[in-house]
């Protein structure tokens, strides 16, 4: 939270600018991962675990080996490995995607608990933010244009991604993949290698996003750092609509939502003060119910995005 002393009311605006920044970046990084997952035709639901896990890795390898990257890296890894663990389960016949991502989702956080008790008081090194306000004199400015690598990181994927599932041979075959199977047998594709792959990605990435919560902000380990946050990034991704530019202006618009009410805080607004930290999961609830009505179409739904496998 920053500093708004001096500011008036502006300082709103600039706090829930910075807070949406800092918080939308484990979404932004978990939304996309998914976004690659679900256009192979697969959904994970175990995201929950995965970024809990990540963060603990994250948290544990930054503090034996003294360097946060080597956490981040470690944390990507963990995340690709029960991304992997989710592909195989999920490629087996007769298999509920849902039922496997909630079992994932159980191991992890469980996982996480079990082997990050130790990591709850040592300190282990951060990760640095950028100071894009050197040229301001503000305090305040300075503050809110601290940003974390993770966030650039993110947006430079989500460009990379948007360009990629449309013009590149991976993204055309990812889309057919996840579209139609039979389409792609016929063109001599191969589905569950695919699948596997595209979940070990999005498990990585998630897995990264984890980092970010024990690395960056809130910066320390405890067990209930992720707050549900990979459950919301799959509603994210369909609010979205499985596009990658879409899931960064989403998770711009949740992490805002998740800013304002440590903003108004800050300017000395305390009542109903839980109520508004509570708006990213009033927001989701409210997309759920807006894309679950049958009168709309989820449009951009990738075909083969079923739950059971025959």
């Amino acid at each position: 939270m920053i500093a708004t002393d001096g500011l008036g009311w502006w300082g709103v605006p600039l706090a829930i600018f910075a807070g949406a920044i800092r918080v939308s970046t484990p979404y932004l990084l978990v939304s996309l991962g998914e976004c690659i997952t679900e256009k192979s035709g697969r959904i994970n639901l175990g995201l929950e675990g995965v970024l809990i896990m990540g963060a603990m890795a994250g948290y544990g390898t930054s503090l034996a080996t003294g360097s946060a990257w080597t956490g981040v890296l470690a944390a990507g890894l963990v995340g690709a490995v029960l991304g992997l663990l989710h592909g195989l389960l999920c490629s087996l016949r007769r298999v509920n995607d849902i039922a496997i991502g909630i079992s994932i989702m159980l191991f992890g956080t469980g996982l996480a608990f079990f082997l990050g008790k130790p990591l709850v008081q040592p300190q282990a090194p951060m990760l640095s933010a950028i100071p894009f306000g050197f040229w301001s004199s503000s305090p305040q400015i300075q503050s809110a244009l601290q940003i974390n690598p993770l966030f650039l990181i993110g947006i430079a994927l989500a460009v990379l991604l948007h360009f990629a599932f449309r013009y590149t041979r991976w993204g055309m075959q990812l889309r057919i993949v996840g579209d139609s199977a039979d389409a792609a047998l016929a063109l001599g594709l191969r589905v569950l290698p695919t699948r596997i792959l595209a979940t070990v990605i999005g498990g990585f990435l998630a897995g990264v996003g984890g980092a970010f919560l024990s690395l960056y902000y809130p910066g320390s380990w405890n067990e209930g750092l992720s707050s549900g946050q990979g459950i919301i990034a799959v509603a994210l991704v369909i609010f979205a609509r499985w596009e990658p530019l879409r899931c960064l202006w989403a998770s711009l618009l949740f992490g805002g939502a998740g800013a304002l009410g440590p903003a108004l805080q800050a300017m000395g607004i305390t009542s109903g003060y839980y109520l508004f930290n509570a708006a990213p999961y009033v927001l989701t609830l409210g997309i759920l119910i807006a894309t679950g009505s049958p009168s709309r179409t989820l449009a951009g739904a990738p075909g083969e995005l079923s739950l059971v496998r025959n």
